[in-house]
């Protein structure tokens, strides 16, 4: 069955391509002076003889498409056709190597290069600015953290002292050796009545008393001055510095600023002369090309004028290298002796068509009443494969009916004559009852 289905199948395929090329075998001038087909041409049809062989085998196959693989095959067949416009169109063929188009890339490679240069010169210069005026502010945070880390010290060592703490009391080392002390003077707490040194409305340590309170006024007062004195010269140079820091930042960011100034308009006025080259190339590249144009153009009407085209001489049509050959742009038209040969051809090839169409018809009648036969064959095997099918399974019943019969028989046997003592739970339970 499945021999004679490919015989058929191979059988239209032939057919099929007997068909396809049935009209291509008449004479014609055009087509037998045509050049010789493209690339582009041979695998366009190619393409279409391939799509009308699928039509015929009509597959039952509905796949979509794959985006990626259309996109890439949209991609290679725009591209041939813009290499085709490239090497076909004549006034845009280049033989060789453009310098004028090398030239062109080295110069706008230069000049991007050059640009790229002066962005990073412009970048630097900013850094550097960035730079400087980080470490100006770095510098004034230290100092202004050293100054008060200064009064923070000046601070602790003239109002937070250890004898001056509340608590200092509870843990002075000297607390009881100072409590009882010698003799320092007539009048003390410790003294009682029997050691009386001092009476009534007498004081014998006055002057001395005065004496000590002036002079400890006078130095509280020196070193209020000198604290008053130290601390202006120190707010004096303080300001000094900020103001001499400020003038420094100042004058930096000034330069920074002129230096800026300058890359930009070094810049600016590198841009415009690019833009003024760029310009000037352009120009000069139209014009040149206009002037290509016209001179092209010029020689194209001298050459249609003194050519034979526009003539009627049928000398033309003919192919130097090849008589016999035609070419189509210079042909114009057959002479009166060319037209009965013609016909005379075209009625020997439907003649030719005719005896092929009837041999094809007896092939295909020839084909169709063997793959009836093939058919008829195929269902008389079926129909004994079933009937054998039928037998075979009769006989399998059987067989296992029998094999049943013997397999009780052999149980009963067993159970009834072999198996007679059959061990009870008591039998069981005798086992493991004891720790040996």
């Amino acid at each position: 069955m499945c021999r004679a289905t490919q015989a058929r199948a191979r059988a239209y395929e032939v057919v099929d391509e007997a068909v396809t090329g049935r009209h291509n075998n008449f004479w014609d001038p055009r087509k037998q002076a045509a050049p010789e087909p493209t690339l582009a041409e041979t695998n366009q049809k190619s393409q279409q003889g391939y799509a009308l062989q699928d039509k015929r085998k009509v597959y039952k196959v509905d796949l979509s498409p794959d985006p990626k693989e259309v996109a890439a095959m949209e991609a290679r067949r725009n591209q041939e056709k813009e290499r085709q416009s490239q090497i076909f169109n004549v006034r845009t063929r280049l033989m060789g190597m453009d310098v004028e188009a090398l030239n062109s890339q080295v110069e706008k490679q230069k000049l991007r290069e050059a640009t790229e240069r002066r962005k990073e010169a412009a970048y630097g210069t900013n850094q550097v600015q960035y730079d400087l005026v980080a470490q100006l502010l770095d510098k004034e945070q230290a100092e202004r953290t050293r100054r008060l880390a200064k009064k923070v010290q000046e601070y602790r060592e003239q109002k937070q002292q250890l004898k001056n703490r509340c608590e200092f009391e509870l843990w002075d080392p000297h607390q009881l050796q100072n409590e009882f002390p010698a003799h320092l003077s007539d009048i003390g707490p410790h003294c009682g009545p029997a050691s009386l040194q001092w009476f009534s409305g007498e004081d014998l340590y006055r002057a001395t008393c005065l004496r000590m309170q002036q002079e400890q006024f006078r130095y509280s007062l020196e070193r209020q001055l000198q604290e008053q004195q130290q601390a202006k010269a120190d707010e004096k140079c303080a300001d000094m510095l900020s103001d001499q820091l400020r003038l420094a930042m100042d004058m930096r960011a000034t330069q920074l600023a002129k230096l800026e100034e300058s890359c930009r308009m070094a810049m600016m006025s590198a841009m415009a002369n690019a833009n003024k080259a760029q310009a000037a190339e352009l120009a000069e590249r139209q014009h040149c090309e206009h002037q290509c144009e016209q001179e092209a153009n010029l020689m194209e009407i001298q050459n249609q004028i003194t050519r034979d085209l526009l003539t009627e001489n049928p000398q033309v049509a003919q192919h130097p290298m090849a008589p016999h050959w035609v070419l189509p742009y210079c042909w114009k038209g057959m002479i009166p002796e060319q037209q009965p040969a013609i016909r005379r051809v075209q009625e020997a090839q439907h003649s030719e068509k005719e005896a092929q169409r009837q041999a094809e018809q007896a092939l295909d009648a020839e084909w169709e009443s063997q793959a009836m036969r093939s058919a008829q064959a195929a269902m008389e095997l079926e129909e004994q494969e079933r009937e054998l099918c039928a037998e075979f399974r009769r006989g399998l019943g059987s067989f296992n009916q029998q094999l049943a019969k013997e397999q009780n028989a052999q149980q009963n046997y067993l159970n009834s004559i072999i198996y007679t003592n059959q061990p009870t739970a008591q039998y069981h339970l005798q086992f493991n009852t004891s720790s040996r």
